[in-house]
């Protein structure tokens, strides 16, 4: 009968014998254990923490006894001294097992410790990063016994650590050379594994130290590049932030871009050049306002569409401008940072989802990844929101994917009072279906535009506040199903003023104290029309190649998608009917997606796999897309009953006849 003592760790539950005198670091490893260290098990580091739990443990059937742990040694005592310990807690690279015990891993002891991750939705993120610290005591040089500084330090790193490592950068051969002798070879060394066995080296310090590690997430997007600063070892986000795109001034949409390419010799290095300096210049700003330096960014994770994909690494954008859309490479990329012109850390580390199709690129991924709809029993709906927009259809048996252009319109572009999202912008409107007078809220005040103490200057519409409006404009009855604006006599409203041939909707004029008129047009309509169209009819084609009208739930990613309200998305005919409460908002998902993968080594991989499983539905080249995209002019459909919709919003049945002479006064009973 095995007489060796049984140690049970929580709260991994894991258990085992192990021969007196083991410590609980050894026992950890020999059990698989998730226990943390970075100095190797010489009580310099603390991260191996645990809390003994003595007396009887019925549920385990043991006794544990004071005595279970070997009495606190020198080290500890020294460290607790000098750092504190928390009371009961041991060192577990010095406390040794001498009989039965209950050791607790607390949170912060974990290696593969989980962060929370709050925004729209909870994420919770197992911490297994790329990149990681430890301490290595290396054997000094030795002439009868010749090797090099690398290759003793190989070998120590085999010798304590299990890790096989690779060749070696030179900047980082002369790190380790000046930091062995300074360190009196001792050396923390930041070792970057990108893939199983492909260690690399990426950082070097003399002696013992906790550096500061951190990455970028990035989502870059066609129209606005955001990124997160995270510290990879807490997985706590330092600062967040986002700039335009500088492409946007080569073409709005994707296809303009890849004309531009077409038409400018030099054209795409031009637009390489430009987005590589954009997002260099973030994440200085994001170290500036961290209060780190540049080269403590020791990795980036970077999500995009295919066209993007290809212009930030150089590649030839123009065959994914006509069928079959051939893609340079569509497998996810492990790159040195500095290949890409980046300020970081010498050796920092990038690494690039897979792309799925040559129009559903990382973005699309991410959002995979950060959705899983492929682990939903509901059939669900993920639309993430943008100029070109990514749509995923899935649940457990199948997962569908395709991207959209629907343009910069629902960013607030082609809107003739239209802006980005800050402060001063329209983003929520309500309009009185009695008097058709609207009220509306501001970026940047709480305050309701009908408030007495409403002050704020008003100078603009965004992305969200356009949406609302005609969605608004719709239940009021200023707008008909067909897109058209009544004229003020068939609204009741003198707030629909005639321009020329069409109609406008005013929301407030600002002229008297030299601010602007904002107004809805006829031509603003009809951006929005053709945007929500294409988001529609793409999301219609995944659910014929599904065998499917309905969807179980709807989820409205990206950053702008958190900002959408569900009703006015529906009323406007941008996501097919659905319980409103089964309509959520997901944040920016390709972001979420792409943090996931900066701190988590497995979700690599698991995205790797997926995009292999994801069905691919080219809108480009599918014949029914015209077809659906037609049918979804209209507001918010043609032939879609929308009767979940209906039952709790009105939707009155009017058609403003532009045809009469006075631009819009027959009312007209819809028919059926």
């Amino acid at each position: 009968m095995d007489k060796d003592p049984l140690v049970i760790f929580t709260p991994s539950g894991k258990r085992g014998h192990v021969a007196p005198g083991t410590t609980v670091l050894q026992a950890a490893r020999q059990l698989g254990v998730d226990l943390d260290s970075v100095c190797g098990g010489r009580g310099i580091c603390s991260k191996c923490q645990v809390q003994p739990s003595f007396g009887e443990h019925a549920k385990h059937g043991i006794h544990a006894g004071e005595d279970a742990l070997s009495e606190v040694n020198a080290v500890e005592e020294r460290y607790d001294r000098v750092r504190g310990l928390k009371p009961g807690r041991r060192l577990g690279c010095q406390a040794c097992i001498q009989g039965d015990i209950v050791l607790d891993v607390p949170p912060e002891s974990q290696v593969h410790k989980q962060v929370v991750r709050k925004a729209a939705t909870t994420r919770v993120i197992e911490m297994d990063p790329a990149t990681r610290a430890v301490y290595v005591e290396v054997d000094e040089a030795d002439m009868h016994a010749p090797t090099g500084d690398w290759e003793r330090t190989k070998a120590a790193l085999k010798a304590q650590w299990d890790i096989e490592a690779g060749t070696l950068p030179l900047n980082m051969l002369t790190a380790l050379q000046a930091a062995l002798i300074t360190g009196k070879y001792k050396v923390t060394l930041a070792l970057n594994e990108a893939r199983e066995g492909a260690v690399s080296v990426v950082g070097v310090w003399p002696g013992y130290v906790e550096p500061a590690l951190y990455g970028l997430a990035v989502d870059l997007g066609s129209t606005t590049i955001a990124a997160h600063l995270t510290d990879l070892k807490t997985g706590a986000v330092l600062a967040s932030g986002g700039v335009m795109n500088p492409q946007i001034r080569f073409g709005e949409d994707l296809m303009s871009r890849v004309s531009y390419a077409m038409m400018n010799p030099g054209g795409a290095a031009e637009m390489t050049t430009s987005v590589r300096s954009a997002l260099d210049d973030l994440a200085g700003t994001l170290a500036e306002e961290a209060g780190i330096a540049r080269d403590q960014i020791f990795e980036m994770v970077v999500v995009m569409n295919p066209v993007m994909h290809h212009l930030l690494l150089g590649l030839d954008p123009i065959p994914l401008g006509q069928a079959p859309f051939a893609l340079a490479t569509n497998s996810a990329l492990d790159l040195p940072a500095r290949d890409l012109g980046l300020t970081l850390a010498p050796e920092a580390q990038l690494y690039i989802l897979p792309l799925i199709a040559g129009h559903v690129g990382a973005d699309a991924a991410a959002v995979a990844l950060s959705e899983a709809p492929q682990k939903q029993d509901a059939l669900t709906l993920i639309v993430d929101v943008g100029t070109n927009a990514e749509i995923i259809l899935g649940n457990k048996t199948r997962v569908l994917a395709c991207s959209s252009p629907t343009g910069p319109a629902f960013e607030g572009a082609q809107i003739s009072s239209g802006q980005r999202a800050a402060a001063g912008a329209i983003e929520r409107i309500e309009i009185d279906p009695a008097t058709k007078d609207p009220r509306f809220r501001v970026i940047g005040s709480d305050l309701w535009s009908d408030d007495p103490a409403f002050d704020t200057e008003v100078t603009g519409i965004c992305g969200s506040g356009i949406i609302e409006a005609v969605a608004e404009m719709r239940m009021a009855g200023v707008l008909d199903a067909q897109g058209l604006i009544g004229s003020a006599e068939a609204t009741g409203t003198p707030r629909c003023r005639p321009t020329g041939r069409t109609h406008e909707y005013l929301i407030h004029d600002g002229s008297a104290k030299g601010g602007p008129v904002i107004t809805v047009t006829q031509g603003d309509i009809r951006a929005i029309q053709l945007a929500k169209s294409a988001l529609y009819a793409g999301a219609r084609l995944l659910m014929d190649e599904f065998g499917t009208d309905r969807v179980e739930r709807v989820v409205l990613a990206g950053a702008f998608g958190a900002h959408i309200s569900p009703k006015h998305a529906m009323v406007l005919g941008m996501i097919p009917d659905c319980p409103l409460d089964h309509v959520t908002s997901a944040g920016n998902a390709a972001g979420t997606g792409a943090q996931i993968a900066l701190l988590n080594r497995a979700a690599r991989r698991e995205i790797e796999e997926l995009v292999h499983h994801i069905t691919k539905v080219e809108t480009a080249i599918e014949p029914k897309f015209q077809e659906h995209f037609v049918n979804a002019n209209a507001i918010p459909h043609a032939t879609d009953p929308f009767t979940g919709l209906r039952a709790l919003v009105p939707l009155p049945d009017l058609n403003f006849n532009a045809g009469d002479g006075d631009g819009g006064g027959r009312r007209r009973r819809r028919r059926g």
